[in-house]
């Protein structure tokens, strides 16, 4: 049985986007929630876990996950999340933005198996399970070579491998010989991410890779919402394009309630948009409109227009997945 999985998108896969995407469009069995950071101390402001709260995540079920290179911090907030109903949380090891790699944290630590090693031995008594988000290595593949007996060492819920180096950032091909590694010598269950942007990424890779059964998808399900019932074999609907204006609107008035201001309601629509026009005839044109819009007012006449007159809905061609 395949599993699906949303990626985690850093201000864009938030809880009301998990839900509505779920409510629109069938297919993922589970998201991992964009990372939380740990802080010091035993207290954390209320807020930070809003995102998390089992009340904002009732449409599609979510795995935390965590962002830190303190394996004590780590432990206390791993803890919180399990006291709000959470069985299992995801360590990030494959944030690849130098803002982060920098500071030893994401794909950044990936360099330093006996800090890995050490980070593991010391949340091994916490209470909820581990899995963890990867890469193949920061600067480059023999580095999942050291680590993969590591991870081996602890029984971890899964490890998902993105088969790309930090330093690609999302650039260049995906190492399917390197991934090819990890499955054939992991004794954890392994999941599938990267570049699944059409049913044809998914079953040239399934093809290849039969034995794997999780899947992880994030930027190609952005841009075609229809990937997860498509890979399933989920009937689509009669009126892709009217699936596509409800999701929107309701995404647009969920947000404007949440959100303060114009200009971050105009932000986060922008921020879908980068990726949804993906899905559209001459995407590049109406995605260029709405990011020169600077009012609300001018962005909410733009769209309407747009669906009413212009807006043709076509599977996208590329993309790449995170």
């Amino acid at each position: 049985m395949t599993t699906l999985s949303l990626a985690p998108l850093r201000g864009l896969t938030d809880a009301i986007y998990r839900n509505t995407f779920a409510r629109h469009f069938p297919g993922f069995d589970l998201t991992i929630a964009p990372f939380l950071t740990t802080f010091k101390g035993s207290k954390v402001k209320s807020a930070k876990l809003d995102d998390l709260l089992p009340a904002n995540n009732k449409d599609l079920p979510v795995i935390p996950q965590i962002l830190s290179k303190d394996a004590d911090q780590f432990k206390i907030l791993a803890t919180m999340l399990f006291d709000l109903g959470y069985e299992t949380v995801n360590w990030n090891l494959g944030c690849p933005y130098p803002m982060v790699a920098n500071k030893g944290r994401g794909s950044g630590l990936l360099t330093e198996p006996n800090k890995i090693a050490s980070f593991l031995e010391t949340i091994a008594d916490m209470p909820c399970a581990l899995s963890i988000k990867t890469r193949i290595g920061r600067h480059n593949s023999a580095e999942i070579k050291e680590l993969i007996p590591i991870f081996n060492a602890f029984p971890l819920q899964e490890l998902i491998v993105h088969p790309r180096l930090g330093v690609q950032l999302y650039k260049g091909e995906v190492d399917l010989e390197s991934f090819s590694f990890c499955l054939a010598n992991s004794t954890n269950p392994v999941t599938y991410n990267g570049d699944i942007c059409r049913p044809a990424d998914f079953q040239r890779l399934s093809r290849r890779f039969p034995e794997v059964d999780r899947w992880m998808i994030g930027r190609g399900a952005l841009s075609n919402p229809f990937l997860p019932s498509q890979i399933k074999g989920i009937p689509l609907p009669q009126q892709p394009l009217s699936s596509i204006k409800l999701f929107h609107d309701e995404l647009f008035t969920l947000y404007s309630q949440r959100l303060r201001g114009g200009g971050h309601l105009l932000g986060r629509m922008k921020a879908v948009w980068f990726y949804l026009a993906a899905g559209f005839k001459n995407s590049r044109k109406i995605l260029k409109k709405i990011q020169k819009t600077r009012k609300i007012e001018a962005y909410t006449a733009l769209i309407t227009h747009f669906f009413a007159e212009e807006a043709q809905w076509q599977q996208p061609t590329s993309s790449s997945d995170d």
